[in-house]
């Protein structure tokens, strides 16, 4: 392992320090969205370390209906790491080494690619490693999915200039054009991407003032998002509409989204009066010199098939927001 590692981190940094006139043409990377390799001897892969590194990479994905780690996982034993497995377009690499390290490059075999490598003197090394880099880990990989989906799915997208309700408020977002316009009335829209059968993506946008130092701290998010969904949401049948499911508070975070105070909000939606339900992902974003919030929203409806990479999807668009 201290061989392989060794020449691994040489790699890394052969092609990371390279001048412009030495960049190499490398292959299209290979693997799925939200799929990680893991690099590492089967027997530490099976033990305390493997158990350790598991807690972080298949912990499970905030306000879906059915527990989904927040990836898929393949393991390799380094000697296994070969032509195969190089072109891997997110690895994390462990191993015991001479010296403790963390290293992350880009692009060494493959682009997009994204290659952690985390190596430790010792087992108790890599775990403390491990811990202190948790957030970072997921963060990078992440990141990079979220712009290689961007790439993919936005080669094509309604134009903004074009939308009505854009036009009117005074911001945009880049919509695939595989999503259909469902309404576009100046003071929100809504667009739809149809799966199989009755199932869908949705995407949705609209303002509403702000009033309170509770609507500038999160603290009616859920209230502006139902009272959203009675008006404009409506149900298959009389007095139903869409809601944030009751049972369950949503999961709320502050972020930041083109540069403005946001909160990214994570739950289940569902219809009020109908048994109709399903994840949901928003920003809401604080434009004070608007004296108002931008509320960008995506959510999916499709029973019994897992959700995670279609609303990983969603996210991607959402955070394609810019404010005039």
């Amino acid at each position: 392992m201290k061989k392989f590692s060794i020449i691994l981190v040489a790699a890394i940094l052969f092609f990371s320090c390279g001048t412009g006139e030495d960049k190499k043409v490398l292959k299209g990377a290979n693997g799925r969205i939200n799929h990680l390799l893991v690099v590492m001897k089967n027997s530490e892969w099976q033990g305390e370390l493997g158990d350790e590194l598991r807690k972080i990479i298949a912990e499970p994905v905030l306000g879906l209906p059915q527990p989904e780690a927040q990836f898929e996982v393949s393991q390799v034993p380094p000697d296994s790491f070969g032509s195969m497995f190089r072109a891997t377009r997110s690895v994390l690499n462990i191993g015991v080494g001479e010296e403790n390290s963390f290293n992350v490059a880009t692009n060494v075999y493959a682009a997009p690619q994204k290659i952690i490598t985390i190596i430790g003197k010792s087992k108790e090394d890599i775990i403390i490693a491990l811990k202190k880099n948790s957030k970072k880990i997921v963060s990078i990989f992440k990141e990079a999915d979220l712009k290689a989906v961007q790439q993919k799915t936005l080669k094509e997208y309604w134009d903004p200039s074009q939308i009505n309700t854009f036009n009117k408020q005074g911001y945009f977002l880049k919509i695939p054009k595989k999503y259909s316009k469902v309404e576009d009335n100046g003071d929100f829209v809504w667009y739809r991407y149809h799966l199989n059968g009755d199932n869908s993506m949705e995407f949705m946008a609209y303002t509403v003032p702000i009033t309170s130092e509770d609507d500038e701290n999160g603290n009616n998010i859920v209230a502006i998002r139902d009272a959203f969904g009675k008006k404009n949401i409506p149900g298959q049948i009389e007095d139903s509409y869409m809601i944030t499911e009751e049972a369950y508070s949503p999961h709320i975070f502050q972020v930041e989204l083109d540069g403005k105070k946001a909160f990214e909000t994570r739950g289940k939606w569902e219809v009020k009066n109908v048994y109709m339900a399903g994840p949901f992902l928003s920003y809401t974003v604080v434009d004070k010199p608007n004296n108002r919030l931008v509320v960008v929203e995506g959510l999916t409806y499709a029973p019994s098939i897992n959700k995670r990479d279609y609303m990983f999807e969603l996210e991607a668009i959402l955070k394609t927001l810019k404010i005039n």
